[in-house]
Parts: C-alpha cells; sequence; structure tokens
C-alpha cells in the first residue's frame, strides 16, 4: 500500500512544484495524512504526524502558487481513460455547506446550510461527482461566493481572502454549469447529469443542457407549474388596443406537478433497480410527457415521478422520447452518490475539518481532495478487477451481493502499511504548551480589540 500510493503520487507530483521551488513533498505529506488520519485534519495535525513544520504547510496550501486547476485537469484525464465510467457513469452536482465561526474564511456568510436545515454562518462549495454502481469519486468543485462579498465596501475583505480581482458573482446553477460544461469540453464520460430541486428547477441550467445534447435528471419541488397540452404564449389587447407588455400562457391542461399523481395518462411500473447491501433496491415509478414554460419559450420534457413509503420525488428529464422507463428510473435514482461522496468527503478526508481562511487554500484542498478520492477510487477497481471473489461466498452467506471494499476499508489497511507515528511524552507535552500559548494569545488579541471598541453612548 506504501508503495502504491507512492507510485500514484508520482503521477502527479511535477504538479505541485513550482517554479523555483519542489514543493512537491509537502504534498505527498499532505495527502498522506488525509488519508491515514481518523479526525483532525487540519494543517498542524498533519504537519505534526508527518514531520513537516506547520509553517511550511500553512504556506504550501494557503499561499504557494502551484495551480490547483491543473492538478484537478489532470486527475479528470485519468478517469476520463478509466474503463470502470466508458458505459454508464453519470455526472451528479450538489452543494456541501460547512459552518464557520466567523465570515473572515473565503465565501463565507449567512447562508442556507443544507445539513444544518437552516442558515447560518457557512462556507458553501458546490461539487460534482461521477458515480457508476461500483464506484464514486469527486471530479470538480467551486467555492460559491454570496453577493455581499462583491459590494463596493467588502474591497478589503477580498483582498484579506485573496479572492481573485477576475472573479465575479455567479449563482450555483452558474457555477454547476460551468463545471459541467468543462467536463464534457474534456471528454469525461458520462450518460447524463443528475440533479437536486436547486438545480433541477432552474429553467436556464436545464435550457443549456438540453442545447449542450446533455440528458438531465433534474428534481423540481412538488409545486412546479407544467402543462400537458401545448400551451401558447399571447400577448393580450390593453384597452386601448395595444398588445400587452407582459404575456399570459394559454393552456387547458395546466397542473402543478403533484396533481399529476393520480391523472390517468401516467404510465406506472414498480421497478427493481438494482441489489444493494441492505437488500434489493425497489421503487414506484410513473411518467409522461409534459409541456414547460420559461419566459416566452416553450419545452416539452418527461415528467418523471418516483414514489416511495415515506417521499414523493418529481423529475423533469429531456430524455429521448424512446427511453425505457427502468433506464429513467436508473438514472435519476443514482443521484444519491453524489450525496455519497459529499459525505466521504467529510467522513473519510476530513472536508469539514478544514480550517483556512484564503481563497487558495480552499482551492489547493479541493485538489488534493479530489486526489485522495481517487486513489482511493483507483485502488477499489483495481483490486475488483485483479481478485476474483469466491462464488462460494453467495452460498455460504445465502445474499444475492456481497459488499464491495469500502473507502474505510481502503484506508485502514493503509494504516496498517503506513502506521501513524506516536507522539513520546516530550513530545506531548510540548503540544500541549503550545496548545497553550495559542489559547492565552488568541484571548489576548481579542481583549485588545475590545478595549479598542469604545461604545457609544
Amino acid at each position: 500500500m506504501g508503495q502504491r500510493l507512492g507510485g500514484f503520487y508520482e503521477r502527479f507530483r511535477p504538479l505541485v512544484c513550482t517554479r523555483t521551488r519542489d514543493t512537491s513533498p509537502y504534498g505527498l505529506c499532505y495527502l498522506s495524512g488525509l488519508l491515514r488520519l481518523e479526525s483532525k485534519r487540519n494543517m498542524a495535525n498533519i504537519g505534526r504526524h508527518t514531520g513537516v513544520a506547520e509553517q511550511n504547510l500553512q504556506h504550501f496550501i494557503s499561499h504557494s502558487p502551484w495551480s490547483a486547476a491543473a492538478l484537478i485537469a489532470a486527475i479528470q484525464a485519468e478517469i476520463r481513460e478509466h474503463p470502470a465510467f466508458q458505459e454508464e457513469a453519470l455526472l451528479m452536482v450538489d452543494e456541501s455547506a460547512d459552518e464557520k465561526a466567523d465570515d473572515h474564511s473565503a465565501g463565507a456568510g449567512r447562508q442556507h446550510n443544507g445539513r444544518l436545515g437552516k442558515v447560518e454562518m457557512s462556507q458553501v462549495g458546490v461539487f460534482l461527482s461521477l458515480a457508476t454502481p461500483q464506484v464514486n469519486t469527486w471530479v470538480d468543485g467551486r467555492l460559491y461566493v454570496p453577493p455581499a462579498w462583491f459590494e463596493t465596501e467588502a474591497a478589503r475583505r477580498r483582498a484579506r481572502a485573496g479572492l481573485p480581482e477576475t472573479r465575479t458573482f455567479q449563482t450555483k446553477p452558474e457555477l454547476a454549469w460551468e463545471m459541467i460544461q468543462q467536463a464534457q469540453a474534456r471528454g469525461i464520460p458520462f450518460v447524463a447529469v443528475a440533479m437536486d430541486d436547486l438545480y433541477g428547477r432552474n429553467a436556464v441550467l436545464r435550457q443549456r443542457l438540453e442545447q449542450a445534447g446533455i440528458e438531465y435528471y433534474g428534481d423540481v419541488p412538488a409545486d412546479t407549474v407544467v402543462y400537458l397540452d401545448e400551451p401558447q404564449v399571447v400577448y393580450p389587447k390593453t384597452k386601448r388596443g395595444r398588445p400587452a407588455k407582459q404575456p399570459q400562457i394559454v393552456a387547458k391542461q395546466r397542473y402543478e406537478v403533484r396533481a399529476l399523481l393520480a391523472h390517468p395518462g401516467l404510465e406506472w411500473a414498480s421497478l427493481d433497480l438494482r441489489a444493494a447491501e441492505r437488500g434489493r433496491l425497489v421503487a414506484k415509478f410513473g411518467r409522461c410527457r409534459v409541456w414547460t414554460v420559461h419566459d416566452t419559450t416553450c419545452r416539452q420534457e418527461w415528467l418523471l415521478i418516483r414514489q416511495d413509503p415515506h417521499q414523493t420525488t418529481y423529475v423533469l428529464s429531456n430524455a429521448p422520447i424512446r427511453t425505457a422507463l427502468d433506464t429513467m428510473a436508473r438514472r435519476k435514482s443514482c443521484r444519491y452518490f453524489i450525496e455519497r461522496s459529499n459525505q466521504d468527503s467529510k467522513s473519510e478526508f476530513g472536508w469539514d475539518e478544514f480550517q483556512a481562511l484564503k481563497y487558495r487554500a480552499w482551492e489547493h484542498q479541493l485538489a488534493l481532495t479530489i486526489l485522495a478520492s481517487w486513489f482511493i477510487a483507483e485502488t477499489r477497481l483495481d483490486w475488483q478487477d485483479r481478485l476474483a471473489r469466491d462464488p462460494g461466498l453467495l452460498v455460504q452467506y445465502d445474499v444475492e451481493v456481497l459488499p464491495l471494499l469500502s473507502i474505510s476499508n481502503v484506508r485502514e489497511l493503509l494504516r496498517a502499511a503506513l502506521p501513524l507515528p506516536q507522539l513520546t511524552p516530550e513530545q506531548a507535552a510540548t503540544l500541549v504548551v503550545k496548545h497553550l500559548v495559542n489559547r492565552t494569545r488568541s484571548r489576548k488579541s481579542r481583549l485588545r480589540g475590545q478595549q479598542a471598541y469604545v461604545p457609544e453612548i
């Protein structure tokens, strides 16, 4: 495992160097720390366990000019050629929020945090994952920067965080489209894009995907309006006999999608989608052709409905007219894997433990997290291909499917091959003293700030 990690990193080593310095050893130490540590995967702790001075690692992540974008492009180039993704890979987009103590970190602000289910001080990223039923891995990401960061009075704040001057405000669907467009241009193989209702209800994003020839499955809210007959966009005459400025949509069969559950025009089927470790994944699906309107443009799409015991999901798709219902159902149901990718990035690679203020640090952390994710995914795929399973185990355990090797399993084997060093009593004492000194300095700094502030009376 140690040799495998070293050989893997060697392929990407030149991309974490600068023009004047070979900083690649820091990259290997950081990658190794993300993969082996079980908690506290911050720069100080990674440096401590890998023998790198904290200041050096801090500079490597937050200030060193090596290109995160170039590293991500190189990872995508390998993924593009891997045989595991050539047939039925899905590209999925979703966001992930991490709670922050204040708004000093790049892009941090009071915004919706899906994990907490409320508006909270958070930093939000939009991520792209590539998945098959066997493996899933992050392939790209963008930091969402709220509008407040681009106000004139926020100039110093942007400068402190190192936000590029060329960066302008982009909505989350716009960030998603930018990544999808780039993935298509780079030849990453995928048969469709799946997305939750934040992105699925965005008609502009769906139209862009349609124009680019990309099949999509976008969740939409239950009150989304659709039409069963082709609507007409008309400009009624005003009292003065002139066409009105605001158009009207004229159609006989206007529905909210939740009202179509009992409509006789839907094609329904209970589908056994795939074998899963917890049994069979079975759900009821219905679909029909509908019309949607955005501005003055009318388009025909599929409305796909998935019914589970405790949830009903509505999806709009541009799948070809002859696409089988079970194909659409399988592709829509793969959206689970982006949630899995986001969770893995936090629980297995420490994404939510990352602490840094700079925009460049966020990009570097993203690139190295994608690299860690690809190392695990490639290892699992390689072992799955080379090491045949004993079919007798299916009989022995009386099951239809054997569990795949998990990310946690691979990381456990890596820790066994490359055990983390244990602190000596002297090192532990030094660490405690350093922690106490930092806390003391932090308190002194806060008190100084409080004394400088004189409230108005």
